[in-house]
């Protein structure tokens, strides 16, 4: 969430900002007057409650002088149940107040271009050439049910639409993929492998931005209101919640896989067919607690470390930096690495790395100090894809396929396969 005393102070940026997203600024309204009517309230109880000290002084006196204070106590009897009647709705508007600044977005970089659609992104960089075939390529989910490595069908049967069964090679090729993504994040990119939990509380999803605005996207487990996760991110954002990390310890680089759990809604197509978007899929996910004054920087990097697994693995792709209305409300500046579907015909994206400054920090409570004795101080968190795994499953099908239908697999994926270098049809 944003720092109130940043709303309160300049309102109008936030509703900039809110404007450059596409958001109503209905939430920063109610706000500010939630805002307004607290302070205003801690006002009067303030007074109220200056008064009653001051009268109980004189109580005290008159008593001591024994005097007739009876008039007196009457009345601080109704200005303490005038306080106690301030304090329920003091509670209330602090309650209001919470609720409305869950629905407030970050505010964008300013080198965060405008625009409301993926067309309004900015394409910075590319790396290689889509690949020239000498026959029409195949979508992923017709090479997949011809090597017989890929059942949509049997999963349907399972769990109905939007998911998959991975079979032989398929299940291979997902581990290879999983196994590589992340030697390669802990070996060469400095991450630290997590295994956090598949089930995340409330108030851990309404920490990394995934709660209020988008409950109807979870999978929820109503009878102890706790929800599948969407992405890791949801858990690694509440991994430090309430510490004060020292300072000197930053950044904390993580990286995690897991599979991943999304009641998303799309509309038919080729961009939504086979394993692009499924209810259930898997994710390598990078993520860091950073110092404030670096972390424009440790995203550039995070971007690079996305960018090395699609180099490594030989997918074309190209880096869109987001408009305004395409990020997360969590992020203030994102990357998508977008790679080439010859299959599908698409530049379709394999991640997307967000730089959330201290937003989610803010509502898991997550601090440093630069020293001892120092102030704390709000970390910044980025998360990003690294890669996801379908996805890329799905893009290594497409790019690396033959015309007789068999598949190479990528050289770096080889040792991963244990040793096979070409998949052919399932017997």
């Amino acid at each position: 969430m944003l720092d109130i005393r940043l709303i309160r102070s300049d309102p109008e940026l936030v509703r900039r900002a809110m404007k450059r997203r596409g958001y109503d600024d209905a939430p920063l309204e109610a706000l500010l007057r939630a805002d307004e009517r607290r302070r205003a309230l801690l006002t009067e109880v303030e007074s109220l409650r200056a008064e009653r000290n001051r009268v109980s002084e004189e109580i005290a006196d008159i008593k001591q002088r024994k005097g007739n204070a009876s008039e007196l106590v009457a009345e601080m009897r109704k200005v303490g149940d005038r306080i106690k009647d301030l304090d329920v709705q003091v509670r209330g508007t602090e309650a209001e107040l919470d609720r409305q600044a869950l629905l407030i977005p970050n505010i964008p970089d300013p080198a965060v271009p405008d625009g409301a659609t993926e067309d309004d992104n900015v394409i910075v960089r590319e790396w290689g050439e889509p690949r020239q075939f000498d026959f029409e390529p195949k979508p992923h989910w017709e090479i997949g049910a011809n090597l017989d490595i890929i059942d949509f069908e049997r999963a349907t049967n399972i769990s109905g639409a939007n998911f998959e069964v991975l079979k032989g090679a398929g299940a291979q090729l997902r581990r290879a993929l999983i196994n590589f993504m992340l030697d390669l994040h802990i070996r060469a990119h400095g991450y630290s492998e997590v295994a956090p939990p598949l089930i995340a509380r409330r108030d851990s999803l309404i920490a990394s931005g995934h709660l209020p605005k988008f409950e109807d996207d979870q999978f929820h487990v109503r009878e102890n209101d706790m929800f599948l996760i969407p992405t890791a991110e949801s858990a690694l954002a509440n991994l430090h919640r309430d510490e004060i990390l020292d300072g000197a310890t930053l950044p904390r680089c993580y990286v995690a896989y897991t599979p991943c759990f999304r009641y998303e809604k799309f509309s038919a197509g080729r961009e939504s067919r086979g394993l692009i978007r499924q209810y259930q899929f898997d994710k390598v996910e990078m993520f860091k607690f950073v110092l404030p004054e670096t972390s424009m920087d440790e995203l550039e990097a995070m971007v690079r470390n996305a960018e090395t697994v699609c180099q490594r693995l030989g997918l074309p792709y190209r880096l869109a930096l987001l408009c305004a209305g395409e990020m997360s409300m969590a992020a203030a500046k994102a990357y998508d690495p977008m790679a080439w579907f010859p299959g599908t015909g698409k530049w379709l994206e394999l991640s997307s790395c967000s730089n959330c400054l201290d937003w989610q920090a803010r509502r898991a409570n997550v601090r440093f100090r630069r020293g001892r004795g120092a102030r704390p101080e709000f970390v910044h968190t980025l998360n990003g894809s690294g890669l996801a795994v379908g996805r890329t499953l799905a893009c290594v099908l497409e790019n690396y396929q033959n015309q007789d239908g068999t598949v190479t697999v990528p050289e770096v994926l080889v040792e991963y396969m244990g040793g096979m270098r070409v998949i052919g049809k399932e017997r």
